[in-house]
């Protein structure tokens, strides 16, 4: 099975470009993060057009999920915990062929000590414990997405200049930590395990061609899932060209 995770940036202003990019790929999944528009703004019919079966949590102007996949889901759960937990459109998951998959979009966190950056490490401390609950029961999970976090100095195109910074904070990386001592993999890193691969590039200052890039789109899986992890990339063609978000896909593929 052929997982992909991309923060679009903008659904509507994408929109052609991921069907271009699922015409090419055909992913089992797709997992979206920041559509930027409401359930009932979000192109349902034309990827139904390809075959696939979408589950939204959309959000006017900010934020925003969704679920694609070639399969039925089931138990489509938005949000983490009771609806009034958060206002913020920014967990889906759903049930697909057994395993059940998220889409995540971490919070950016906006600067270290902020009141941004304190909610960005509760919804993850909120995360964590969803995560462990699942792999308490054993569930197949994946947790794919924007993370917003980069993990370790090789994640980052300058570590020494952006640490401390957003993203690459001691706080943050620590609760991006605690993701993985729960038990979770970080399969793009395991299966890659000493390659700088990023995912982001910011928009400014010529990034992209300069490779000035941050690893901080995530694929993480329960334990139970390592014998069947088979290889891990990022997509860079699909941030090239006009108007690209400034993410790129992680595609992940899992034997059947």
């Amino acid at each position: 099975m052929l997982f992909a995770s991309w923060n679009i940036n903008s659904i509507r202003a994408r929109q052609e470009r991921v069907l271009a990019w699922l015409a090419a790929e055909s992913p089992d999944v797709l997992c979206l993060q920041e559509l930027k528009a409401i359930d009932e703004q979000f192109p349902v019919l034309e990827y139904q057009a390809l075959g696939y079966e979408c589950a939204v949590y959309g959000q006017r102007t900010y934020n925003g999920v969704a679920i694609l996949a070639r399969s039925e889901l089931t138990q489509v759960e938005r949000g983490i915990g009771p609806s009034t937990a958060d206002a913020q459109a920014r967990f889906i998951a759903a049930t697909v062929r057994g395993l059940r998959v998220a889409s995540v979009y971490v919070p950016n966190g906006e600067a270290v000590a902020s009141e941004k950056f304190a909610y960005k490490l509760a919804w993850m401390a909120r995360l964590k414990v969803y995560a462990a609950a699942q792999l308490a029961a054993r569930e197949p999970l994946l947790l794919c997405g924007d993370f917003n976090v980069a993990p370790e100095p090789i994640d980052v195109h300058d570590p020494a200049r952006w640490d401390g910074h957003v993203m690459f904070s001691q706080p943050e990386r620590a609760a991006f930590a605690e993701l993985l001592g729960i038990g979770l993999v970080d399969v793009v890193r395991v299966l890659n395990p000493d390659q700088a691969i990023f995912t982001w590039w910011d928009y400014r200052q010529l990034a992209f061609p300069k490779n000035h890039g941050w690893r901080i789109d995530h694929v993480l899986a329960a334990p139970i899932l390592r014998e069947r992890m088979r290889s891990a990339r990022v997509d860079r063609n699909a941030r090239k060209g006009q108007q690209p978000s400034d993410h790129a896909p992680v595609v992940v593929e899992l034997a059947d």
